[in-house]
């Protein structure tokens, strides 16, 4: 194989081969390839981009780079249960994994919640469940089938054994302006979401000022390009796509985003969290074979119960204080009216 020539043909809009994608994607993760010619690869993809065949191949490819989990004959309670997952693109106040995921547990499924840190304007998940005090992020995956057996639901850092080329690719594509390449984005976020072994995936795909996807019609493809490769997997795979022109809720913040999540599992909360949470779970639930409403779990103590299980299980102390700003200052508007920005 030659890279130029893959780069020359991928530039003149020709499909590239099965042969071709698991070449470069291999010869790149073990520095066969340079990051310069990764580098043109990707700006010809940005250009031309995938065909639905080269996609799910040059996904599958990332995949390969590493190892894949696998949770087949998990149970709980001595029964053999299905598992679900949820990915979301991003927003700015977007804490519906720690309310959505410990609801999900509360039936007889599993959701091994593979999450990451903060990207650019976005908060992070596992930067929010580290504001718990004694939390911890990192799981090994003996850990994580424990847990799941135990409580049905684990929230923890991907391994760095899992999919390898992608991360190697993402630091290639944050300095080269290749980024919002769909395409790219959607093997990236599906080759992690397919590493780590779930059986069914919900994806909200965040569209709005305040999303990496400001264009709904560019929502709505990268949602229909990770529906089509998740499906191509393998995974029972559903996508919504949902407003992110507001943030989400009414707090911004780690430790804020943690209390008004508490605050929802104990049946209060914004309504705009509620809503959002309960369709992506009536989604997630359907994708298994579930038809309910996850309504009543959220205010009969089902949901709270079952987060403090998944919190402790993770050496976290749920009763604990989170921490509070040192300094606070309270902005008072000048006259009534809404603000707009």
């Amino acid at each position: 194989m030659d890279a130029v020539r893959i780069i020359e043909a991928k530039r003149d809009g020709r499909e590239l081969d099965d042969d071709e994608v698991d070449w470069i994607i291999d010869a790149y993760t073990r520095g066969v390839v340079p990051p310069e010619q990764m580098a043109a690869l990707a700006m010809a993809v940005y250009f031309r981009g995938l065909s639905g065949r080269e996609l799910a191949r040059w996904t599958a490819a990332m995949v390969a780079s590493g190892t894949r989990l696998d949770f087949a004959g998990l149970e709980r309670g001595g029964r053999p249960v299905p598992t679900v997952d949820k990915h979301s693109t991003g927003g700015v106040g977007d804490a519906v994994t720690l309310v959505l995921t410990p609801l999900l547990a509360t039936w007889d499924v599993a959701v091994p919640q593979l999450s990451g840190r903060g990207l650019g304007h976005t908060g992070g998940t596992l930067d929010k469940l580290e504001a718990i005090p004694g939390w911890r992020a990192d799981l090994d995956t003996d850990g994580m089938r424990r847990i799941l057996g135990e409580t049905g639901a684990v929230i923890c850092a991907a391994g760095g054994d899992l999919a390898p080329a992608d991360r190697a690719l993402y630091a290639l594509r944050d300095v080269t302006g290749t980024v919002p390449s769909i395409p790219l984005i959607a093997s990236s976020i599906m080759s992690k979401k397919i590493a780590e072994g779930t059986g069914a995936l919900v994806l909200d795909v965040k569209c709005g000022s305040g999303a990496f996807m400001t264009d709904r019609d560019d929502a709505e493809e990268l949602a229909r390009a990770m529906v089509g490769i998740g499906t191509e997997a393998g995974l029972r795979c559903g996508a919504l796509v949902t407003a992110m022109h507001t943030p989400l809720g009414r707090a911004v913040g780690n430790a804020l985003e943690v209390a008004e999540c508490v605050e929802i599992l104990a049946g209060g909360g914004p309504a705009d969290m509620i809503e959002l949470t309960c369709a992506l779970a009536e989604e997630a639930l359907q994708s298994v074979g579930i038809a309910d409403d996850p309504r009543p779990r959220l205010t009969d103590g089902r949901a709270m119960d079952s987060y403090r299980a998944m919190i402790r299980a993770q050496g976290g102390d749920p009763d604990a204080p989170l921490p509070v700003a040192p300094y606070v200052e309270t902005l008072r508007a000048p006259a009534d009216g809404v603000l707009r920005w």
